[in-house]
Parts: C-alpha cells; structure tokens; sequence
C-alpha cells in the first residue's frame, strides 16, 4: 500500500512524499491516520536531525516518518494480534515506548510510522509495550491530544512531597495546597489548568500567570473563575508584566505562605529563577518545557534545597497509564482540550508548519492527513470565510462552540475539505 508521509532526512530537511509501505508482517498493524497535532517536539528533532536522542544516525539514508500525537483507524491485523485488535477500531498511540531501555519512538524513530502520514505500519514493538491504545471517542482530535494530556497528567503525578523527618516521597501536587502555573496560558498551560480544575485531587488555589494579556484573557473565558470555584479551587490570572514586584504580588496571593507546587511551561531563566523564589517548604518546581540549548541554566537557592527542603523536578511525557487516564476523563466529560487547538491544517501544511513552528503564534496546529489544506488560525476563518463558503461555514462551526474546535467541525472538514 502507498502512503504520503512527512520524512526527515537531516537537519532541517523534511519532505512530503508518497512512497509503497513493505508487506505487513505477522507481527504488525496497518492503519490511517486521521489527525495529528504538531509538537514543539518535532521542530526540536527537525532543527537536529540526527544529532536528536531519539533520530536515528542513518536517518539521510533511512528516513522516518514525524510527528507522535495521532489517532486513525486500524486498518489490517497481523495473526500475533488478531485476539485484541480488529479493523475498523479507533486507536491512539503513547509514543514513549521505552522498549528494552531504548528511546525510540513513533514520530523520531522509525521509517514507517509516525503521525504524520496517511497510512502507516505499526511495529510489533508498540503493541508489544501496550502502547497501541483502542479510542472510543467520537473526535479524532480528542484522540491525538490525549499525548500531550497524558504529559500534563504525567507531569502532576511527578511532583512530590517529603513529610519532615521521614523518606516517604508523597507522589502528587499536594491537595488544597497552593499551585503557580507559570507562562501557563500557551497550549500545554491550558491544559495544567484544565486538569488542575477538574483532577481528583486539586490544589486550593491555582495562580496562572503570562506577561500577554490577550492570552491571559482567553484563558479566563476558557477555564472560568466560576468554573473552578464549582470545583473548590480559587484561581487567579496575572499579568506578571504589570506588577512592580512580582515575586511579593504572586506570594501575597498566598498569604505570604509561598506555593507547595509551582510548574514552569516556558524555558526562561527568570522564569525558572521566579519559581524557585516562591517556593515554600517543602515546595516542588516543576521544569515542564523542554529548552533546545543544551547549556540552558539558571540559578537557584541552594540554601533553601537544603534548610527548606525544596524539591526540582523536570518531566518528559507521560507514561501509557497517564494516557489511558487522559482518555478516560475526556471521555467522561471531566478535560476538554480543545482550547489548545489554534490553528488546522492538511498533510501539505505539515514541512512549512514543523520548521517554522517557533515563529507561529498559537497554540497546537492539528493536522488532517488525508486533506490539503494551509495551515488555518481559528481567528482567521471569518476573514477567509468572505471569499470561500468553506470557511464560512467552519467559522459558523467554531463559534458556536464558544470559538474553540469541535467535533461538528471536525466532521465538516473532513467531508469538505479537497483530498491530498
């Protein structure tokens, strides 16, 4: 069977290109993909090539296939897994394998599967670790952001506490404690929010800040005061670029306690250095964003590492049960991602979008595989919708729901938009 997929070949070298998938193996799946949202993660492996930890060395003569935040259709089984898996099933994928201590991974690592192609060969590896996920939900695109949920969900289950004069490592944000989620209203922050909210276990008081107050706005409108008052959480938003001393102004939403967890989603020094200042005892920082500078360092206080016990932590994704939680409370109703969603696009928006990702104001740009397309902000589908009934009708969809992206236009894309 032919696909078209994204390779990349080296350092800022990808290609769309439609290519014959090898016959499947007893031990594979073949299946389509239909959505896929593009992951900061795979600008950093475009930008290095196989200099990335998880690029093969040989990748300019064997090619893999980007991106690892997807969900299609299984289309074929092999014998090995005929017993859990049919056609036409929904999956998932958690692209951390961690098979046999190896970092390969969907999306960096192989030649014929990844998440943006239209269709690929699932390796006996992803099964083989329960990383092949069965979806049951409706959305394509819940399914492909249930790997960055499962990061967010990942990322709250590695904060820790240690209770004085004990070893005892208390998993998890502490419950009614005070939470900071810093540069939280970029894609991933609105997430933490989400999940901060609704969670089974919440903090009492959440404090999101950003130094962008249209962002901070949207944020608010999304994930409400009120909303998270119905769920026992006092959340505040804050301009830290307004306050004259924002490390006394982000304390005194605290009483002056200070934060038992304090999350930072944006690789800033002062960023990082803020964070550590606000800390309580016994407080966990965790240094969410993953920077590109290997040298990346910033200064923190020591002599509160020792005397008040302050925790630094840094995670990396999630793990399968993060990811089976992120799908189970999306499909409870509990966690809407769609507010990370800020732009849509097909297959042939994929090259420019990864290498220039950076530059792209936004939030997650989710991909339609099979479509052809240019990369779309939500914003801006009323303007286009002036000379084309397509957008109009998307930006009709869109705004219905409160102009976050959805399921009815989901379907309307994929019944709409021109096949790649």
């Amino acid at each position: 069977m032919k696909t078209k997929a994204v390779r990349l070949y080296g350092k800022g070298d990808l290609r769309l290109e439609e290519f014959e998938l090898p016959a499947l193996k007893d031990n594979e799946i073949l299946a389509t993909v239909i959505s896929d949202s593009i992951c900061m993660s795979s600008y950093k492996a475009a930008s290095q090539g196989a200099e990335h930890k998880r690029v093969p060395d040989d990748v300019a003569q064997n090619p893999i296939i980007i991106g690892h935040e997807f969900c299609g259709e299984i289309l074929e089984v092999g014998s090995k897994w005929a017993g859990q898996f049919k056609a036409g099933q929904k999956f998932s994928i958690q692209p951390a394998l961690n098979y046999k201590g190896s970092l390969d991974a969907p999306g960096y690592s192989f030649q014929y599967i990844g998440g943006d192609a239209t269709q690929v060969i699932i390796p006996n590896e992803v099964m083989e670790m329960n990383c092949l996920l069965a979806y049951e939900g409706e959305a394509y695109f819940m399914g492909s952001l249930s790997e960055p949920v499962s990061c967010i969900v990942g990322t709250y289950h590695a904060m820790y506490h240690i209770p004085q004069g004990t070893y005892i490592h208390d998993m998890g944000i502490r419950e009614g404690g005070n939470l900071a989620i810093l540069a939280g209203v970029g894609p991933m922050g609105l997430g933490a929010i989400d999940y901060a909210i609704h969670a089974p276990v919440k903090p009492g008081v959440l404090v999101v800040t950003d130094i962008d107050n249209a962002r901070l706005e949207r944020a608010a409108s999304i994930y409400t005061v009120e909303e998270a008052a119905k769920n026992g959480v006092k959340l505040v938003y804050k301009n830290t670029m307004d306050c004259a001393d924002p490390i006394a102004e982000l304390m005194a939403e605290t009483g002056g306690a200070g934060f038992d967890d304090v999350l930072v989603m944006a690789p800033v020094r002062p960023l990082v250095e803020q964070g550590d200042k606000i800390l309580t005892k016994d407080g966990c920082l965790n240094f969410f964003a993953g920077p590109s500078d290997t040298e990346f360092k910033a200064e923190l206080n020591f002599y509160d590492v020792h005397y008040s016990f302050h925790h630094i932590v840094g995670t990396s994704g999630g793990n399968t049960e993060d990811m089976k939680e992120s799908l189970d409370m999306m499909g409870k109703g509990l966690l809407n991602p769609s507010a990370m969603i800020t732009h849509v696009g097909g297959l042939d928006a994929v090259v420019e979008t990864t290498l220039n990702l950076p530059k792209i104001p936004g939030g997650k740009k989710l991909i339609y595989n099979h479509k052809k397309m240019p990369l779309t902000a939500l914003i801006d589908l009323e303007e286009k919708g002036k000379s084309d009934p397509f957008y109009a009708e998307l930006d009709k969809l869109v705004k219905k729901h409160n102009g976050l992206w959805n399921v009815d236009a989901e379907k309307y894309l994929l019944d709409k938009a021109d096949s790649i």
